[in-house]
């Protein structure tokens, strides 16, 4: 499927693309602000379907507006009328179509542009009224809060929050995408309105709290939730705009004759991540947990790990070691302790279920 992108150097343009890109059987064609009409019309006989995303939202001269949304959408349509074929179109919109301001105007006439094409020539039609759309390649400082304040807040510049209670609505862009190729998939006859979802609501206070909590996290190394819904798109959205010399970042470190421990990352609910290493012969641990538990990885040499239950003073021991991968859980009243029973510097990995707590360790110093 030849597909025409127009706009396809702009914000969602680029996602889909790039998306397009990955899949077999699609060739993009793409039309951008810089093309001539002439080039649109020479495309629009090319494709196979059309994802309409070229427009102005924001131009010095009211009357681009017009010219840059319901001129070019008649444009385009006259092209498909005039290739005497059934063109499939998706149509961006926006929710400002339903407001008489000159933008919302402007959208509303580039939707009956469309309709009108169907209505006359039995050409199919998607219509789509976003929200605001956010998510990586988004231009800050343009129209989109999301990406100015993931953009300031990434980059140590201030934010500005005139209104807290301001309710946003918001789609995340992957989200869009999905759904602009699940109907290309299945376009139907006639005109049709969708909308992509999951749409999600958060005030301009929320949103400033979130993005600079995703900026202390370095610190506290307290992760947020960020794997499900709208904070995981977030969290997504404000890394993309980390600059490279902020990929990485530095963490607590603390060594000793033993060796070192690091602490990874902290979540709020499930605990912590960590590492250590041992010198050959080096035991560490020599204690025991009422209610803390904890999984190791031995990744690098080979280990010991001594146990003993504190009230029966039953024993057992295990060996693992970096060539074979296994876990090995500690057990609420159990002491237990790490031997490196190799040559090499021994390097494991730790969860606790946890975050450690300096007031309430949970941590009882007992021999195994």
């Amino acid at each position: 499927m030849r597909v025409l992108v127009t706009g396809s150097r702009g914000f969602v343009g680029k996602n889909l693309a790039v998306r397009l890109g990955e899949l077999a059987g699609f060739d993009v064609l793409r039309f951008n602000r810089d093309d001539a009409l002439s080039e649109l019309v020479d495309k629009v006989h090319q494709a196979d379907a059309i994802v309409h995303l070229a427009g102005e939202n924001r131009p010095k001269d009211e009357a681009d507006f017009d010219k840059g949304n319901a001129e070019l959408t008649k444009t385009l349509c006259a092209a498909v009328r005039a290739s005497g074929r059934n063109i499939p179109i998706i149509l961006a919109s926006s929710t400002q179509a339903e407001l008489s301001n000159p933008y919302g105007r402007s959208k509303r006439a580039a939707e009956q542009a469309v309709e009108q094409l169907a209505a006359d020539t039995g050409n199919s039609a998607v219509i789509y009224r976003l929200p605001n759309v956010f998510g990586k390649w988004c231009k800050p400082n343009y129209n989109s809060v999301v990406a100015t304040f993931c953009h300031n807040i990434a980059n140590d510049l201030p934010i500005l929050v005139n209104d807290p209670s301001t309710s946003l609505r918001l789609v995340y862009v992957d989200d869009v995408v999905t759904e602009f190729l699940r109907t290309l998939g299945a376009i139907g006859n006639g005109v049709r309105r969708c909308e992509v979802t999951p749409a999600y609501s958060i005030t301009l206070g929320e949103l400033a709290a979130q993005i600079n909590a995703f900026k202390n996290c370095r610190t506290s190394l307290i992760s947020e939730h960020v794997g499900t819904g709208l904070v995981r798109a977030l969290y997504a959205t404000y890394v993309s705009y980390l600059p490279p010399t902020k990929f990485a970042y530095d963490l607590p470190y603390f060594g000793d004759e033993r060796g070192v421990f690091v602490e990874m990352l902290k979540t709020p609910d499930s605990g912590q991540f960590s590492f250590f290493t041992a010198y050959p012969g080096v035991t560490r641990g020599e204690h025991y947990h009422h209610s803390k538990t904890e999984k190791f990885l031995v990744i690098k040499g080979s280990a010991r790990f001594g146990f003993r239950n504190v009230v029966t003073n039953e024993i057992c021991e295990l060996f693992t070691s970096g060539d074979k991968p296994q876990v090995v859980d500690t057990v609420p009243g159990w002491a237990h302790n790490i031997t490196n029973m190799g040559t090499d510097e021994m390097v494991v990995m730790l969860w606790s279920n946890e975050i450690f707590d300096h007031e309430h360790p949970d941590t009882i110093n007992c021999k195994v």
